[in-house]
């Protein structure tokens, strides 16, 4: 650190909330952006009463040009972290010093104001970011090109998709001259098309020489993008070391859930009017050892059922990086409704297509509208080597994680 300016600083930094009580506006910037972005999102209720700290003693150090990672299950106080640093928020103790200035995208249409149009939003979120006109007008044309929304530009964007909001946001936040960059995981939000390019904007920033600090639950983006890793856990710094070891902590640390009951866990997301309840994984002889190329059962039980559910799973290697996402809302002719099984949703795959390994899946709930919930590590499970379509399937370093059915035509030895 000696060779370089600290370009932010927290010493014993600590948050606390009262669950179902309102936080008073602490500062104009939040006062603006909550008043935004009111009619553009729904809190989800929780129990009054219960207390918790989102945020418990974090002291960091972080130099200029630093690009680090924060990871964390849900509610590991990630989001606090960066809702303090762009002093959307107060600290209850401690104190956070921050050198250079800050363009935040911390959640979907915070700093946005619905009647408004794209081109008002535009110069109304780079002022609430702290930036003159001048400097807005000299950078509109590249930010516009960059959010590709030049034929909604003049729509108010209680019209837009929250992708489009999202566009926008990051295009202003990334373009816009701050020497401190603080991104969310609303990256996740939009196209692959534009997670992809704003990704590769977030390395040209980094490479340029600003802090970044970026929260996301991907591992193969974090490490992609990040040298260094703060893993928080329950409000509390883990882990603070290179990219690599960081990661390694916090994928251990989800080996430990699977054994937890998943109703009592509250490291989830969404509404929660319907919850997952458990997870059965099976082959078709209703036994626990998967094979590569042989069927494979996922059983989901949840709390109650709905009209318009829809049930999806994302499935990670041993490193962390996604491999699939099976979703029910993509629908195709082999999908059936039983009444009879109650609140189950079932998954079926004739022949898997992994690999000999171990596995995780990550879980999401929603109804006709919302999330309702969402579960990090849901369950985990190994994977056997196996045959697929006769072709034995052996695990080979650095060949992936996919067996795919094929066959060859070759030329007489």
């Amino acid at each position: 650190m000696a060779d370089r300016q600290s370009a932010i600083r927290t010493e014993h930094l600590s948050k606390h909330y009262r669950l179902g009580s309102r936080e008073r506006h602490p500062t104009l910037r939040f006062a603006i952006a909550n008043a935004a972005s009111a009619a553009l999102r729904r809190e989800r209720p929780r129990a009054r009463g219960a207390e918790i700290w989102a945020l418990d003693d974090v002291s960091l150090e972080i130099a200029s040009g630093d690009v680090v990672g924060i990871i964390g299950r849900n509610g590991a106080g990630k989001s606090t972290l960066l809702k303090v640093l762009s002093r959307i928020t107060e600290p209850t103790r401690g104190w956070a010093e921050i050198r250079g200035r800050v363009g935040s995208l911390l959640e979907v249409g915070i700093g946005f104001h619905p009647e408004l149009t794209g081109r008002e939003n535009v110069y109304l979120y780079g002022a609430i970011l702290g930036m003159r006109k001048a400097e807005i007008d000299r950078r509109f044309d590249e930010i516009v090109d960059f959010a590709e929304i030049e034929r909604f530009l003049d729509t108010p964007v209680k019209r837009y998709s929250s992708g489009m909001l999202v566009r926008i946001a990051f295009a202003v936040a990334a373009h816009l001259e701050t020497e401190i960059l603080l991104v969310d995981e609303v990256l996740a939000v939009g196209d692959v098309a534009f997670q992809r390019k704003s990704l590769g904007k977030m390395g040209s920033v980094a490479g340029e020489g600003r802090t970044v600090l970026f929260v996301s639950h991907n591992m193969a983006v974090i490490q992609a993008l990040c040298r260094r890793g703060v893993f928080l856990r329950d409000g509390r710094v883990v882990a603070d070391a290179d990219i690599e070891t960081a990661v390694s902590d916090y994928l251990r640390s989800l080996e430990t859930l699977v054994s937890e009951d998943l109703l009592a866990r509250e490291d989830r997301g969404g509404y929660q009017d319907i919850r997952l309840a458990g997870v059965e994984i099976t082959a078709a002889d209703g036994s626990r050892t998967l094979a590569t190329g042989a069927p494979a059962r996922f059983v989901f039980h949840l709390t109650r059922s709905h009209p318009r559910l829809a049930c999806s799973f994302t499935l990670f290697n041993h490193l962390g990086q996604p491999i699939a996402t099976l979703a029910s809302s993509s629908a195709a002719p082999g999908d059936t409704i039983d009444g009879d099984r109650g609140a189950v949703a079932v998954c079926e795959i004739d022949e898997l297509p992994l690999v000999a390994g171990r596995y995780r899946i990550d879980v999401e709930v929603r109804d006709h509208a919302h999330l309702q919930d969402a579960l990090e590590a849901a369950a985990m499970f190994d994977v056997e080597q196996g045959v697929m379509a006769g072709r034995p399937v052996a695990r080979e370093d650095g060949a992936g994680d996919i067996a795919i059915r094929h066959r060859w035509t070759l030329p007489p030895s």
